[in-house]
């Protein structure tokens, strides 16, 4: 399935300065530990190879957990109910920051939220948000626990009307993931036509920090569309492609 890209360049800058950043102090990759978001983007091209001597997304190589999210998360296709609602709050957390810090405070955020277990948030009440807030380990954001709740209920109703919320966000490409034959960080996309058709659908039914960049990103960390680029080690898991 081919998908007309819109403002590409533009775009796919924005993104690339919001994949993850590194420590200051991180010198394990080929770029010294240079913050990507900061770096030269025309110096960051194609795929690199890391300090292992396999090629990866440069984003990748921004710290350890970045390469550890790239290696064995992103792009693998995710059909889990679980996986799916916690990636989708863990995305619209993101929403301003870098995904970097999102991946460092991961562990306590599924601490504080109870796993991201969507029937647990679901149920989660003015007590529970107001002791979120206080808690330093998580992004505090009082609209984005709001939202986190608010959707965690439309989520299970949605899995409930469509069989899962699975079945209902793969059938917009078609339970098939995208492949995308990209060389250069350039060339990806921030939304698409598909991103912009699910945010819609979503927002028509209540959810919150869900729009189209945001869906993007959650379409490439779910597998739903490949993004790796093409020289990337980790484009195809074995056993897939």
């Amino acid at each position: 399935m081919e998908e007309r890209k819109k403002n590409l360049a533009p775009k796919a800058k924005k993104a690339l300065k919001e994949r993850p950043k590194a420590d200051s102090g991180d010198d394990s990759g080929p770029l010294g530990g240079a913050d990507l978001g900061a770096a030269d983007l025309g110096a960051i091209k194609g795929a690199q190879t890391g300090p292992d001597g396999l090629v990866r997304c440069p984003w990748a190589l921004a710290d350890p957990l970045s390469r550890a999210y790239h290696d064995a998360r992103w792009g693998r296709p995710c059909h889990d109910d679980g996986e799916l609602f916690k990636t989708l709050v863990l995305e619209g957390m993101q929403a301003g920051l870098s995904w970097s810090l999102i991946l460092k405070k991961e562990s306590e955020i599924l601490s504080a939220f109870e796993g991201l277990d969507p029937k647990k948030v679901a149920a989660f009440g003015a007590e529970k948000v107001d002791e979120l807030m206080k808690n330093p380990g998580i992004i505090r954001n009082r609209l984005k626990i709001n939202a986190a709740i608010t959707n965690a209920k439309l989520f299970l109703a949605l899995a409930q009307e469509k069989g899962s919320f699975s079945d209902h966000v793969w059938s917009f490409v078609e339970s098939k993931p995208i492949v995308n034959n990209f060389r250069e960080m350039a060339e990806l996309p921030a939304t698409t036509e598909i991103s912009d058709r699910i945010s819609r659908d979503l927002k028509k039914r209540g959810f919150k920090f869900i729009g189209s960049t945001i869906i993007y990103s959650f379409m490439q960390a779910m597998g739903l569309v490949n993004d790796h680029l093409v020289d990337c080690a980790f484009r195809f898991p074995e056993g897939q492609g």
